[in-house]
Parts: C-alpha cells; structure tokens; sequence
C-alpha cells in the first residue's frame, strides 16, 4: 500500500514538474525550442508557436526540415551548428537569422545554441531565438537621425562644435575645420579655451561652469577664434548644455558665427554714411555761406559804383557787415558743434526760471501766430549744474522750432519736472509733425525739415551737442500730421557749488 502511495506521489512530482517547467517556458519572451539527437522537436514555447503561428500538435515530434523553411536551414546551417553543439557539449556563438512565417510579416531574430545534458549526457540542444525585429527597426532609425544630423553640422556654414563639462573637445564640423586650420583629430586633443584669446580665457571658463544652471542654459558671447596661422577671426558664439540620456548636462555645444564679412560690411557702411553726412554738412555749408556773400558782393559792387548816395553807401556798407557776422556766426556755430567745449566754467541754474525767461522771448512771436501756450513747472527750484547761456540756446532752439511748426496756429506745451535723480522737460507741439524716414535725421547737422524753421541747419545738431555735453540726452517723438514731442533730460544737482 505504502509503495503504490509513493509511485503515486512520484507521479504528482513529475506532472507538476513537467506543468512548471511549461509554465516557465511560456513565461520566457524569447522563443525556446529543445531538439534531440535526431534533429526532432522534443518541446517548444507558446513565443514560438505564436510567432510561428503553429500548434503544438504539428510541432512537436516533426524535424527542423518541417518546422523551418529551407532556405533558413540551408542560409543559417542551423542543423550543422546543433550537431556540432551536441557533439562538443559547447554552446554556438550567437547569430542573427530573419524569418517569415506565411502569411506573417518578415520576423528578425537572434539566435543561440546551448546543449542539453541529462546525467552528464548530451540529450539534445536548446534553441533560443529573440524576437529583435523593433530593436533593428530602431537602431537603424537611430542610425539613420545620426546620418542625417551628422550631414547637417558637416554642412553647415558655422562652426558647430562640442565639448565635456570641462571643455575639452569632443567634435569639431567642417566649418571648424576650414576656420581654424585645425582638423578634427588634432582640435580633440586641446581645450576649447586654447583657441581663445588670453584675456577671453576666463570669461569661457565662467561660462561653462555655470551652464548646466538653469539661470545660465544659453550664453552668449563675442569671442575671436585662434587659428593655426596665430591670427584671430571674430566669431559669436552661443553656449548651451549638452544633456545625456538622463537630460543631465554632460557637455556644451558651441555654435559660432563667422563676423568677419560682417564687421567688413559694418565699416563700409559706417564710412558711406560719414561720407554722406560729409556731404550733406557740405552742402549745408555752401548753402548757408552763399546767401550772405551774395549780399556782400552785391552791396560791393553797388560801393565801387562813384554815383551812389552817401545814405546807400551806408546801407550798402550796413548789408556787408551783417553778411560777414551772419557767416562768421555759421562758422563759429560749425565749430561749438565738431568741438564742444569742455572748459567753460559751469554754475548751479535754477532751470524752471530759465525756460520761463527763454519763454519771454518768443512769448510775442508765439502770439502773432495765435499759438496757445500751457506750461507746467515744480513749486521748488530745479537747479542743474551747466552753462546758462548754452542751455538757452537749447531751449530757445526748441520753442523757435515749435512755433514755425504751427503756422496757423496750435498748442505749445512745456512741461517741467523732477524724474528720480534727473529733469525732465517735455516740448509739445501740435504742428505738422516728422516723418517716420526723417525723424532719426534731425540731429543730424544741416539737415532741415519743416520743424527746423528758417536758420542755419544747425540748430537741433547744437542742442544735442549741448545737451551731450551737460551729461543729458535729448529725444525725438512725432506723429506727422499731429505733432511732436521733444524730451530733454539733464542730471538734477542736489549740492550747491560751482565747477
């Protein structure tokens, strides 16, 4: 009874042996197929099966031939490669095999052979074959995006390069190369600040200790870039992180812009423009001087003639002498312009009582053309260190070009305040305005426009002079057809004291 009980029991073992090791099987990914001595399917997973898309009845005790395609056998030599595995009791190298079922699309797979040894005996041999047709699919895409960024940095103009977190070099594009006279093999063995300037060093080394913060992701900074022929070409760069599969910042990658052909057209502009404006002072010049020498040679003529009168050589005399004080009034305006003084002894000007005073003065003029003048001015003084005389003229430049400005009449606002540590006067009119394409012209020496009036072209060129000159700034605002709005800001003075 005993001995029926244990066969019994032995029984139960194995069966749940046999389902755990079928359960194990079925529970692998990869398809698993045992193979005996013969060649012949002993066991085979459901990964196989399904994949396969076969049963385990016509599996199971059928030869590769009949499980596998021909051409699978005969390309792979699958067959040979498992005799060779029992015989030597050592397991095959793995290897890729691609595999289509019918009606299933292709399958690639990489297989191994292990033997399979019971009690020390080589029974047969395992094939295990994983599925890594998406792996393949992937790596090749991935192959693919690299080949394509990598033909992009190649071909791109600027230079593109990247570096650890410690800047050494780890590529170098074309661009890199053609620039510098480095090529990639040799620019990987220095560090990125080898090919700065000394006095660049530091601020690069700055700047990629502190890329990976977020505060300072992307850097910007003009840097020359050292070539093997030890000349500098300028060159913008822009810094940012390069981040690794954990998005941590394993590197920098550098983009930098050639400025050469820019800094070139730069200058060439810059002298076109000087030369320009040489020619509109010039102009300007010729204009203004030859209106009063025509009057003086006229009134010469008229002197050299014996039958004038003794009233009309006078007058004749009278127009020769305003003639040459107006020209020598241009030219003594032309030169505070190109050399504003910087010696004039300064004093404390309470400013409020200077426009009020300057206002006086065009006060009639500003009447005769039915011009309405609103003013706004602080009850305490507002005193800034200066030139009474030269912050008068500015002043008085402003109020002249507004009222020529309104013709047929209009509204003159000055309005006078304290901004922090500064002054600020507003001149408002509502004239004929400027144009957009004239409005960052009028600072400009002899060039008029309507606003300027009638004088020397001089007039708003001198007021930013003085302003510069009294550490100000002066600006512009128009809508034409509406009006404008100059603002002339100028350091308030808090002391006493003259300088």
């Amino acid at each position: 009874m005993e001995n029926k009980t244990l066969k019994a029991t032995g029984h139960d073992l194995s069966e749940r042996y046999e389902q755990l090791y079928t359960m194990l099987l079925d529970a692998i990914p990869s398809s698993v197929l045992l193979i005996d001595q013969n060649m012949r399917i002993v066991s085979a997973n459901r990964n196989f099966l399904e994949k396969g898309q076969r049963t385990l009845a016509n599996t199971i005790g059928y030869g590769l031939e009949e499980v596998f395609p021909t051409v699978i056998l005969d390309q792979m030599d699958i067959t040979k490669r498992i005799r060779q595995v029992i015989e030597n009791n050592q397991p095959a190298k793995g290897e890729r095999m691609t595999y289509r079922a019918p009606g299933v699309p292709i399958r690639i797979y990489y297989y191994s052979i292990l033997p399979f040894t019971w009690q020390g005996r080589v029974e047969g041999a395992v094939l295990l074959m994983e599925d890594v047709t998406e792996r393949v699919r992937l790596s090749e895409e991935v192959r693919r995006v690299e080949r394509h960024l990598g033909s992009v940095v190649e071909s791109a103009s600027d230079l593109v390069l990247s570096t650890d977190k410690k800047g050494r070099i780890l590529t170098w594009n074309a661009a890199a190369e053609r620039l510098s006279g480095y090529p990639a093999a040799e620019a990987q063995e220095h560090d990125f600040t080898d090919f700065c300037t000394d006095e660049d060093r530091k601020d690069i080394r700055n700047i990629f200790s502190r890329i990976d913060t977020r505060k300072y992701a992307r850097q910007m900074k003009e840097c020359p870039l050292r070539t093997r022929q030890e000349t500098f070409i300028p060159v913008s760069w822009v810094f940012s992180p390069l981040k690794d599969s954990s998005n941590q910042t394993a590197g920098v990658v550098a983009v930098g812009r050639d400025l050469t052909e820019k800094q070139k057209f730069e200058t060439e502009l810059h002298q076109s423009q000087k030369f320009a404006a040489l020619g509109v002072m010039a102009g300007g010049i010729a204009h203004e001087i030859r209106n009063p020498l025509a009057i003086c040679s006229s009134s010469a003529q008229f002197l050299m003639e014996e039958d004038g009168t003794p009233e009309f050589r006078r007058e004749c005399a009278g127009k020769i002498h305003k003639g040459i004080q107006r020209t020598s009034a241009i030219i003594e305006n032309l030169l505070k312009y190109s050399h504003p003084s910087t010696t004039t002894r300064t004093t404390l000007v309470n400013l409020a009582s200077l426009i009020k005073e300057t206002l006086t003065l065009v006060t009639y003029h500003a009447n005769i053309l039915k011009i309405d003048m609103k003013t706004s001015f602080p009850r305490e003084p507002i005193m800034v260190q200066g030139v009474a005389t030269l912050l008068q003229q500015v002043f008085m430049n402003l109020f002249l070009n507004a009222i020529n400005a309104m013709p047929t009449g209009g509204r003159l606002g000055i309005d006078v305040k304290m901004d922090h540590s500064e002054v600020r006067v507003q001149v408002t009119d509502t004239g004929c305005g400027i144009s957009p394409r004239e409005i960052g012209k009028i600072f400009d020496p002899f060039y008029t426009t309507s606003i300027v009036g009638q004088g020397t072209g001089l007039g708003l060129s001198l007021c930013y002079s003085i302003v510069k000159q009294h550490r100000g700034t002066i600006e512009a605002e128009s809508v034409e057809g509406q009006g404008s709005v100059f603002t002339v800001k100028l350091p308030a003075h808090f002391g006493g004291g003259e300088s």
